[in-house]
């Protein structure tokens, strides 16, 4: 997509990303998790991107710390692709996979050995994400079909021996 530019975030654009969640999804709660995320001890500032596009921002992406508990002594950090939104008007013209490269391209170079997502099996399986239960990994929320409970190994063998039940941040929960 031409003029688009993907760039960490900036404390300025703060409130048009949290509206830009809001618009894309209609209703504030997504808005409010990136919010509650980037206070968290979950954010990781470098992998908060935005798309602009003529000095604007018209897409946001974030991925944070969850865990993979393996054992109830033991556990493996990983990342959670979550949220991201698209302006509904440029939705459909490649803005959201600008994003998801451009994060899956800077999360590879940082320690974790991947990454988990909820969401569209034909959308995220064009990044490579396969279903997490390949690797054993546990959606939290039992009533997710495997097909929309995706992984993609950002390190060779990353997810190997990540098998447990998957926790979100104490931020996700705050959602309801």
């Amino acid at each position: 997509m031409d003029n688009i530019i993907i760039r960490q975030d900036k404390y300025k654009e703060y409130e048009a990303i949290t509206a830009l969640h809001t618009l894309a999804f209609g209703q504030p709660a997504e808005g409010y998790l990136v919010e509650l995320l980037r206070d968290s001890k979950a954010f990781i500032a470098e992998l908060s991107l935005v798309a602009v596009k003529d000095g604007s921002v018209v897409g946001h992406i974030l991925f944070s710390k969850i865990s993979i508990r393996k054992t109830k002594d033991t556990s493996v950090e990983v990342l959670a692709l979550s949220p991201m939104a698209v302006l509904p008007t440029l939705q459909q013209q490649g803005i959201g996979s600008l994003l998801v490269l451009e994060g899956l391209k800077r999360a590879s170079k940082l320690p974790y050995p991947g990454v988990i997502v909820l969401g569209h099996e034909h959308y995220y399986h064009k990044f490579g994400f396969e279903p997490a239960s390949k690797w054993g990994i546990i959606c939290p929320y039992p009533e997710v079909e495997d097909e929309h409970w995706m992984a993609l190994e950002l390190k060779p063998e990353g997810l190997t021996n990540a098998r447990g039940l998957a926790q979100y941040s104490k931020e996700f929960n705050a959602l309801g």
